[in-house]
């Protein structure tokens, strides 16, 4: 992905990328819920570490959905206007994501250097919400825009500049 040597090659890159976007997303989100689990059950988990991890995941997810918000929404809105209702859709999704996110981050801005049980079962019931979320917007978007993003012009823009994060970035 992102390496293409020919010009039909980079068209089919954009889509192809989100995918493996959201796949690593998908991995990164359910490595920190094991995390949050494993200190919950008293199987290992170091607090700290465990908030660093978290507020980690909320940047590269806002740095996401904010260079899509930026950068291939209002591209594909002017390249493909049926589907203007799908992204402002996907936007609203972000607004959703980003109240959770900044309620995820107010909290773990304020727990403990050691949280105790409530205060990490807290933490659990957001990633869940925040799980739930993703898990519906990413199909969905990955099944609404990821043909539209395959056949963009070469001169589109980079992995970055459209979907917020470049493709060597592993948040």
């Amino acid at each position: 992905m992102g390496t293409a040597t020919g010009p039909n090659e980079r068209l089919a890159a954009f889509g192809d990328e989100l995918i493996e976007i959201h796949h690593r997303l998908r991995e990164e989100l359910a490595a920190l819920r094991g995390d949050v689990d494993a200190f919950l059950d008293g199987r290992g988990g170091r607090p700290r570490e465990l908030k660093e991890h978290c507020l980690s995941f909320c940047s590269v997810l806002t740095r996401h959905h904010t260079g899509e918000d930026d950068g291939a929404f209002p591209l594909l809105a002017a390249e493909f206007p049926e589907l203007r209702p799908v992204i402002v859709k996907l936007a609203e999704d972000h607004q959703l994501v980003g109240g959770i996110v900044r309620s995820l981050e107010t909290l773990l801005g304020g727990i403990a250097a050691d949280p105790d049980q409530t205060e990490a079962e807290r933490v659990r019931r957001e990633l869940d919400g925040l799980t739930a979320i993703l898990t519906s917007h990413f199909a969905f978007e990955e099944r609404r825009i990821v043909q539209a993003l395959n056949s963009l012009t070469p001169g589109a823009g980079t992995t970055a500049s459209l979907l917020g994060l470049p493709m060597d970035d592993k948040g």
